[in-house]
């Protein structure tokens, strides 16, 4: 689950309400006194989600807020002010993925500009949750991708979540100009410091895998122990952020499958692509999906996944993430739910069973 802000939106405004009051055993405000214990704040994680968020917010009675972002490059958001009170609330989202099974968060020294790790950090406080879960951090994004800078970055980010260690620290971009020897002396220096547990790399080619981790053989030091580069049963047609690599190509599934290097691959879904009705050759609202995922052979995976989907009687989103879930070599996929909803149609994916036939099938190999 990647951690960008706390987001309370709901798909279905009745069920939310007895969500809230049934499950989690709250009291409608109305039945309180109004102050201190007005609980529920619905949160716009930006401004497209005001509208739907102030209705939400209206039917539950609740407060609203909002997420104020500037985006100073494409694909890219800075976290300006959060507008509204939202000190002291319990993240619904975080606790339903929590209650679902879920046990891992992934975010990274960028997102929201250090905002992420503090609302997470500060989550897993509050929850006394700590020994429960697994952090999965990252750090040292271009252009700051250098050892001195990750040193720097990975004290910061363990302030920010008010934490002494991660479980995972994912170095978030490579730089060639660096030997990659010198990238596994610093983050085995951490290691035995006891701030990081096993590290990796997000983005880094096979090749520079290889190389940091042929260098830490031979030094008797820790190497990678997992990646995390782009898979989904969508091809990656254009990078969705620059310096982005994919692990879904022949070649590097056969160099996962060789190693059994494990894979945590972000846009696991393909950013919605899989979602009925978000994706037509024909539909052009979305101007990023039609950039990175809008290719022909998608289109024919896309009417594989609904045509197994239909067979299943499952979601076509669920067989795309069955099947980097089903590969040759340990995946660990990362979601990034918005919504209430977005969590629910993404868990039953845990349960699909796909043959290795099945697998190559969706990917156009038979």
């Amino acid at each position: 689950m990647r951690i960008y802000l706390t987001s309370v939106l709901v798909d279905d405004q009745d069920k939310a309400l007895r969500f809230y009051t049934d499950v989690l055993g709250f009291v409608k405000k109305t039945d309180v006194p109004v102050g201190e214990y007005r609980w529920l704040t619905v949160v716009s994680p930006d401004a497209g989600g005001v509208e739907r968020a102030r209705a939400y917010a209206k039917r539950l009675e609740a407060t609203l807020a909002i997420v104020d972002k500037r985006r100073p490059n494409p694909n890219m958001a800075e976290v300006m002010n959060v507008i509204g009170d939202v000190q002291g609330k319990k993240a619904v989202l975080f606790d339903d993925f929590i209650e679902r099974g879920g046990n891992c968060f992934d975010t990274a020294y960028i997102y929201g500009s250090g905002t992420a790790e503090k609302v997470l950090g500060q989550y897993i406080k509050n929850r006394g949750i700590r020994k429960e879960i697994v952090i999965l951090d990252k750090g040292a994004h271009t252009p700051f991708c250098t050892p001195e800078h990750l040193t720097k970055q990975l004290h910061e980010s363990l302030q920010r979540l008010q934490v002494d260690f991660v479980d995972i620290y994912m170095m978030h971009r490579d730089n060639p100009a660096v030997p990659a020897g010198e990238f596994i002396d610093v983050l085995n220096e951490h290691r035995k410091a006891g701030r990081i547990r096993v590290f990796g790399g997000s983005n880094w080619s096979k090749e520079r895998v290889d190389e940091a981790n042929a260098y830490a053989k031979k030094k008797g030091l820790a190497g990678m122990s997992a990646v995390s580069n782009n898979f989904s049963l969508a091809r990656m047609v254009d990078p969705v952020w620059g310096g982005c690599i994919a692990s879904s190509s022949p070649d590097y599934i056969a160099w996962h499958t060789k190693l059994q290097m494990p894979l945590m691959p972000w846009s696991s879904q393909a950013r919605g692509f899989f979602v009925e009705g978000k994706a037509h050759p024909q539909k052009k609202d979305d101007p990023e999906l039609v950039r990175c995922w809008y290719a022909e052979d998608n289109f024919r995976r896309l009417e594989r996944a609904k045509e197994l989907a239909r067979k299943r009687n499952v979601l076509p989103i669920n067989i795309a993430l069955g099947y980097v879930l089903c590969q040759s070599f340990p995946t660990f996929p990362l979601i990034g739910p918005r919504t209430l909803g977005e969590t629910r149609t993404s868990v039953p994916a845990l349960d699909v069973e796909l043959s290795p036939e099945e697998v190559k099938w969706l990917n156009l190999e038979t």
